[in-house]
């Protein structure tokens, strides 16, 4: 349909990287109709000066996630918006790293460090029917929308921070698995303006982007029961940093690096030692 081709052009202008699944969505979100019935539906006027208006805002690059307010994320849509990290499709890697390990148990504990808006505790709880799921994150706007997104889930949302060494002290050495996406790109590395909308400090974590990594790898070993999964995404200048850091902790094994589906390096599992 050519009102889609001259959107499409209109946003590869702009620098989007995606303009026809941009332009689609955002079409989609203005006729309130899923992706996959655009081709059913005749725009009015009405849905026309409101695709317009979506059009405006992603050409000044807001990112797409802010304007339809949801994240897609595995099997589920997560809500997010400014003041939370949106989260990205090669996190789902992260899931699949510990899934396997965790549909084994019979009620098995989960923790999700630097969770931000809930997006891997939800994912998990959504895919994981027992157990646990506990999401943390620190006091902020990400924990009132980790909060929002929690409500009616299984994930229970917990306030703190990954550097308190007393964090959740009733679960160490229960949990069977550990998942984090923390902030870890370098501070002066320059990013896309979508990039530039999230949170800084959902972002950047110091010069070399390694600032909170050692909390949350030594918060995981600390929670983790033995021979429990340790999954966490990092940047794709620490495909060796990170590992070394595990290997540093000395309390775990298994130490693996791992690529994402673009072939960069992406992040790292290791096992709680016995």
């Amino acid at each position: 349909m050519t009102l889609l081709t001259d959107a499409t052009a209109r946003l590869a202008a702009a620098g989007i990287a995606t303009p026809r699944v941009d332009a689609e969505l955002l079409l989609a979100h203005a006729l309130r109709v899923p992706r996959s019935r655009l081709v059913l539906v005749e725009p009015d006027a009405d849905a026309l000066a409101a695709f317009e208006g979506l059009l405006v805002r992603r050409e000044s690059r807001e990112p797409l996630q802010h304007i339809v307010g949801t994240a897609p994320f595995r099997h589920i849509e997560i809500p997010v918006g400014p003041g939370v990290f949106v989260p990205r499709p090669e996190t789902e890697l992260l899931v699949d790293a510990v899934l396997e390990h965790l549909r084994a148990a019979a009620e098995p504990v989960v923790v999700d460090l630097c969770s931000g808006s809930g997006t891997l505790a939800l994912a998990i709880a959504d895919e994981v029917p027992a157990g646990r799921v506990i999401a943390v994150e620190q006091a902020g706007e990400a924990a009132c929308w980790l909060a929002r997104n929690a409500t009616g889930t299984r994930v229970e949302p917990v306030v703190a921070d990954v550097r308190d060494p007393h964090l959740l002290p009733e679960l160490r050495g229960r949990v069977d698995a550990v998942v984090a996406n923390p902030p870890y790109v370098p501070s002066g590395v320059e990013v896309s303006p979508e990039v530039r909308a999230d949170p800084p400090d959902a972002v950047f974590a110091g010069a070399d982007g390694l600032a909170l990594m050692p909390s949350v790898i030594a918060r995981a070993a600390e929670l983790l029961r033995p021979d429990g999964a340790f999954a966490v995404e990092h940047d794709d200048t620490h495909e060796t940093a990170v590992p070394d850091l595990l290997r540093a902790d000395g309390r775990f094994t298994a130490i693996t690096a791992h690529r994402d589906l673009a072939g960069l390096p992406r992040f790292a599992t290791a096992r709680r030692v016995r």
